[in-house]
């Protein structure tokens, strides 16, 4: 188990069968599987491990998904949640909303993500080592986040965020 985090914008084909298969756990993780091995680069974004911090640095500082206040905490591990086990995390977010969370991210400055980060991540309950290479670590992942967000805004997609804990 690798705890790597994939966003994905899906099409509108993908989000129905997404929507489709919603319920049906077995069915569900086949069209994630699908999704995932057609890894179409330009609508993806690697978050690595780092999609832990982010959403903590997104939220209120926990891995609670439904912590913090919309749209950001939509980012990560907010949105709906299709498929959630101990070892495997969908969530599901609208296009509606994909352009919510793209405007919200927009303005987010290295500073203010800064701030965040070393107050509210705290050693006891974060797996990472607090310090100036997580955060830029943090950092360059949570960019390439936001830019599919922006792409995925633009294209009128849905975004998946897939995690194997």
């Amino acid at each position: 188990m690798s705890a790597r985090g994939v966003h994905f914008a899906v099409t509108a084909e993908q989000h129905a069968r997404l929507l489709d298969a919603a319920g049906n756990d077995d069915t569900l993780m086949a069209v994630v599987e699908n999704i995932e091995e057609t890894w179409d680069e330009e609508f993806l974004a690697e978050s690595d491990k780092a999609w832990d911090a982010m959403h903590r640095c997104l939220t209120d500082g926990s891995l609670l998904y439904e912590s913090g206040e919309y749209p950001l905490n939509h980012v990560i591990c907010g949105g709906r949640q299709l498929f959630k086990c101990d070892d495997h995390t969908v969530a599901l977010v609208t296009s509606e909303q994909v352009r919510d969370v793209a405007s919200a991210l927009e303005p987010v400055t290295k500073a203010w993500f800064r701030e965040r980060y070393f107050s509210l991540l705290r050693q006891d309950d974060y797996n990472g080592e607090i310090g100036d290479e997580d955060f830029e670590y943090t950092w360059d992942w949570f960019e390439n986040v936001r830019g599919l967000y922006k792409k995925a805004a633009a294209s009128d997609r849905a975004v998946i965020f897939t995690v194997d804990a």
